[in-house]
């Protein structure tokens, strides 16, 4: 039986790495799966997914207009071994996006698997993040550390000399340059 998966951290606890493992996984056992990542992510190659340690793979760019149950229908028609699907940085999901994984998973039977951050810089929720932490089957946390050794669960944005970004648009594309992993304890204490 398919089911929806999300699997949620803060920055940099290897998301994308275990999005690419699990693409591997099903390709070792001949099966196919569908990788779909944001549009607006343009720090890499258009159409790609990367991962901090290296690792990448071809994707299907989404953007918000985008139909991704119709898109999988499509796709299955013409890649029968179609087995699943892989949503990297799922916070840029869409509300309608997120019912339409479910739709993939309850009508097609397809797994979804979808990896994102859990809140933004501010500790607001993502629009993906929220509707899937409430849709999902299966809730899966990546752990990842802060400074201090603690487990990290907020991810703060940060300027040019590391000092904390507490205003600003929800979305703006970075890596390490922009943003770091804290605990709560830390996060609170960048206010």
């Amino acid at each position: 039986m398919a089911k929806l998966y999300f699997y949620y951290s803060a920055m940099n606890a290897g998301k994308s790495t275990i999005l690419l493992q699990s693409a591997y996984n099903y390709k070792e056992k001949g099966m196919e799966t569908l990788l779909f990542t944001p549009a607006i992510d343009s720090r890499f190659e258009k159409g790609k997914i990367h991962s901090r340690i290296g690792l990448s793979a071809e994707a299907v760019p989404f953007t918000d207009e985008m139909n991704l149950l119709e898109y999988t229908e499509s796709y299955r028609t013409k890649h029968t071994s179609l087995a699943c699907v892989l949503i990297d940085e799922a916070q840029f999901l869409t509300k309608k996006q997120v019912a339409q994984l479910t739709d993939i998973v309850d009508k097609l039977n397809l797994p979804v698997l979808a990896y994102g951050l859990r809140s933004d810089f501010r500790g607001e929720p993502f629009e993906g993040s929220l509707y899937l932490l409430i849709w999902a089957d299966h809730l899966s946390e990546i752990k990842t550390i802060c400074h201090c050794g603690r487990k990290a669960i907020m991810s703060a944005r940060i300027d040019a000399e590391g000092r904390p970004v507490k205003s600003g648009e929800q979305v703006m594309i970075g890596g390490n340059e922009s943003y770091i992993a804290l605990c709560r304890k830390h996060f609170k204490g960048m206010a």
